[in-house]
């Protein structure tokens, strides 16, 4: 086989790949609106979420909640740091509940769902 043809078969191989692995990790985020009505039942049962922009779980966690995480209760650690020392935050992300448990880490949002009882559509 020429060196042309391995070439070609190199690019189409390495271009399947990356296309199957886009596939496999690519995460679409929720349609506009999906969880503004959860995301508002957090608010209201005084759910408070406190992280950073910089780590890479409170990004996760915003992004599942698409364009309604406008709705959540979020307190940015850097930028806000008297709110952060004073309910003694020492990791991110952190829910606070209304009643004052504290959730540690990426929780998702089947987990807060449970915890809130607030429905997921």
């Amino acid at each position: 086989m020429g060196t042309s043809k391995q070439t070609i078969l190199g690019l189409v191989f390495v271009g399947v790949v990356a296309g199957g692995l886009w596939w496999l990790l690519y995460d679409p985020l929720p349609a506009n609106g999906t969880y503004d009505a959860f995301s508002q039942c957090l608010a209201d049962k005084k759910f408070v979420m406190y992280g950073a922009e910089w780590c890479s779980h409170c990004q996760n966690e915003k992004r599942a909640f698409g364009d309604s995480f406008q709705y959540v209760s979020y307190v940015e650690c850097p930028t806000e740091p008297e709110k952060c020392v004073a309910q003694k935050i020492e990791e991110y992300p952190t829910w606070i509940t209304g009643d004052g448990e504290r959730l540690v880490g990426e929780q998702g949002l089947q987990k807060l769902s449970e915890r809130s009882g607030c429905a997921l559509p």
